[in-house]
């Protein structure tokens, strides 16, 4: 298998990076762009292979989209799959905000493929929730490839596990085309639910009436409701410069993440005050254009808690801010979310062990002992994760000795493809380069 070598890095981080847009607000734009009948206008674009799946999947259902200098063109309606096939590729959010989507076909039933991993990824729940509400499925053992039947959605009370949050976002989402209305109950554990506040917050945008019940874990969404075409602006993607934070926590640094000025409705805008807690300075630079991020020898308290709960996509970059506090302890608590992404995460991120760190896994906790300084060299087995990816390679970078070497060099592209050429843009060489493959499947997802 070929590896990515990850030489560390000696000197300061310095310089200005455009933060890229969000993939979290992204996807549920295209998306619900192709739910309204009329043309909806997307500012924001993206060569994440993520974002590429949904477009081929609306592509699939016969949904045209054009690209702009700065987005997209989601020309809404009906869903029309040339031959049934759609395809998901390893986007879970793309297949759990879709699965339920394919029942508003006309003419012939859908069945959802994708990539290996995402196959074995859990979706009972959602389908046997989607069942509750009159989706007509077929799978085996609960697993892609599933099939759905064209057919109305009756609606009603629907009950579903908390695990997930994309789950939820796909029943949401269904919704609004009920025959009666919908109540969604989630059970405990009541897991991400800033992702599904983000869920909600853009179906409003797109004029969907969504109730939150009293609890803050159950919606009603009224039936018969339609989408309404409009302009959506996508706002800068913190999950993307959580990383850029993290390396001004991890180097003398002084950073301006260019169109970042605040939190905005970001599932994870926690970072920005977590990342303050490692003595990373943090002031909106209006000659800049964004967030200034430096530091100049701050340091973290003795202890620090984080309640991964709602924000576990960044338990990868903290796992390696925590491992480099030297002299602070970090609590990652409730990070039971974080096993059932791309990757289970935590595993993942055990393996900073081998570079030295001290972590552990406590029950539902991640303790981390702070290092001053981690050992290169080892063999990192990134599983095809994106974030995992990512994190080692800042890991990698503050390590000592020889490289590090990381398995799925390019994971990166899921999520965050100019990761490698900001990298550079900081003053950091690892000899890679953004390159022009996303341009070309971006345009084969839209055209081809």
């Amino acid at each position: 298998m070929k590896k990515l070598k990850i030489f560390p890095h000696g000197g300061e981080v310095k310089g200005s990076i455009p933060v890229p847009p969000s993939k979290y607000h992204l996807h549920r734009a295209l998306i619900f762009g192709s739910l309204a009948e009329g043309e909806t206008t997307i500012v924001g674009k993206s060569g994440a292979l993520h974002i590429l799946d949904t477009l081929h999947s609306l592509k699939d259902f016969g949904i045209a989209i054009r690209e702009t200098d700065d987005g997209y063109r989601v020309k809404g309606g009906a869903y029309r799959p040339a031959n049934g096939h759609i395809r998901v590729g390893s986007s879970g959010s793309t297949l759990q905000f879709m699965l339920g989507l394919g029942s508003l076909s006309t003419g012939q039933a859908a069945v959802y493929n994708g990539h290996k991993a995402l196959r074995e990824r859990p979706i009972k729940p959602l389908l046997e929730a989607l069942g509750t509400m009159g989706v007509r499925w077929l799978a085996e053992d609960y697993k892609m490839p599933v099939t759905i039947q064209p057919g109305k959605v009756t609606g009603g009370h629907v009950r579903i596990q908390g695990t997930l949050s994309q789950w939820i976002s796909g029943l949401l989402i269904l919704a609004p085309f009920a025959e009666q209305d919908t109540i969604v109950e989630a059970l405990p554990p009541h897991n991400e639910l800033t992702y599904v506040n983000l869920t909600i917050g853009m179906l409003r945008e797109f004029g969907i009436r969504v109730e939150a019940l009293a609890g803050g874990a159950t919606w009603k969404v009224a039936a018969k409701q339609r989408y309404k075409p409009g302009r959506i602006d996508i706002e800068p993607d913190l999950s993307s410069a959580a990383f850029l934070l993290a390396l001004a926590a991890l180097f003398p640094s002084d950073i301006v993440l260019q169109g970042l000025q605040h939190a905005g409705t970001h599932p994870e805008g926690q970072i920005i005050d977590i990342i303050r807690q490692y003595g990373v300075d943090l002031a909106i630079d209006g000659q800049a254009g964004g967030l200034r991020a430096r530091r100049t020898g701050g340091k973290a308290p003795r202890q620090i808690t984080i309640d991964m709960r709602h924000i576990p996509d960044l338990i990868p970059v903290l796992s390696v801010v925590a491992a480099l506090a030297d002299g602070t302890t970090t609590v990652l608590q409730n990070i039971g979310p974080g096993r059932m992404k791309e990757s289970n995460r935590v595993k993942a991120m055990l393996q900073l062990n081998k570079m030295g760190a001290r972590i552990k896994e406590v029950g539902d906790d991640l303790i981390i002992d702070g290092v001053g300084q981690l050992t290169g060299g080892a063999s990192i087995s990134t599983y095809n994760d994106h974030r995992v990816q990512m994190a080692f390679t800042l890991a990698s970078l503050r390590a000592s000795g020889n490289p590090s070497e990381l398995t799925f060099p390019n994971a990166y592209r899921i999520s965050y493809p100019e990761f490698f050429e900001h990298l550079a843009l900081l003053g950091i060489d690892t000899g890679l380069r953004h390159g022009s493959d996303e341009r070309r499947i971006a345009e084969e997802a839209l055209h081809g």
